[in-house]
């Protein structure tokens, strides 16, 4: 079955998208849905313009940003470290493969109360929440990625004079594992935003704080708004790392 054009595509979603944005309105005005818990679509533009105005949007973005953008880079070099050395060296291997089982099944939020003593209700709880989270994908994506790679490759190496560690490393392991560990960093990113909200709802300022003060006072309009505001944020970080990752990547076209 071919695909559609890009073009085609481009048009069939935002008529998916119109459609379903025209249902939720005429749903709402037929009185088919609770007007006083789902918002109607065309009043979100301007909550968003009140939000932005009075300077709540810009402050809850930038303080989301901020322990965002620190979990998002620790979980990612630390993921990336541990899962290229776990599968690059047998020993390191096995010291730490039953320590991954026992931690992974383990949601990033049941770590919430343990944040909370360790840091206090900080950014720096927020933000080791949220590495959490980003690590895992990170490492299982490393690990996979280095452990797939052929092994006539290190021999051709070996043959080259590529024989030491830091050659091969340099040379075969993370040019071979590049794509597969720029998924993950990419998924990362989105698992980061996923687990933003969550890690601030405990009361540090953010986008999650901001989402739970508004449905206490059924504003459920605001929501919306923060809920469109994280889409945005991830769209835009996501076609940002495609941009980066064709560059990186440029040897394989």
């Amino acid at each position: 079955m071919k695909n559609l054009p890009r073009s085609k595509r481009t048009l069939a979603s935002a008529c998916g998208l119109t459609g379903l944005v025209l249902l939720w309105e005429l749903s709402l005005r037929a009185g088919l849905l609770p007007g006083n818990l789902v918002p109607l679509p065309s009043s979100i533009p301007a909550e968003f313009l009140a939000e932005l105005r009075d300077g709540i949007w810009l402050e809850v973005v930038l303080a989301s940003l901020s322990h965002y953008s620190i979990g998002v880079l620790i979980g990612s070099v630390l993921g990336i470290s541990v899962g290229v050395s776990a599968a690059l060296m047998p020993g390191f291997d096995a010291a730490q493969s039953w320590l991954a089982r026992l931690l992974r099944p383990i949601p990033p939020l049941a770590w919430i109360p343990f944040a909370i003593i360790w840091f206090g209700v900080t950014e720096t709880a927020a933000a080791f929440i949220i590495s959490i989270g980003v690590f895992w994908i990170n490492y299982f994506t490393s690990y996979s990625a280095v452990r797939a790679i052929e092994p006539s490759y290190y021999e051709v190496a070996t043959v080259f004079g590529q024989g030491r560690f830091v050659d091969r490393l340099q040379k075969v392991s993370l040019p071979a594992a590049a794509p597969g560990i720029l998924g993950g960093l990419r998924a990362g990113l989105g698992q980061g935003w996923m687990t933003v909200v969550a890690a601030e709802l405990f009361g540090i300022p953010g986008i999650g704080q901001r989402m739970m003060e508004a449905s206490g006072l059924l504003a459920t309009d605001i929501v919306v708004v923060y809920m469109l505001t994280i889409a945005a944020l991830y769209a835009l970080f996501d076609y940002l790392f495609i941009m980066v990752q064709r560059r990186v990547l440029r040897w394989q076209q």
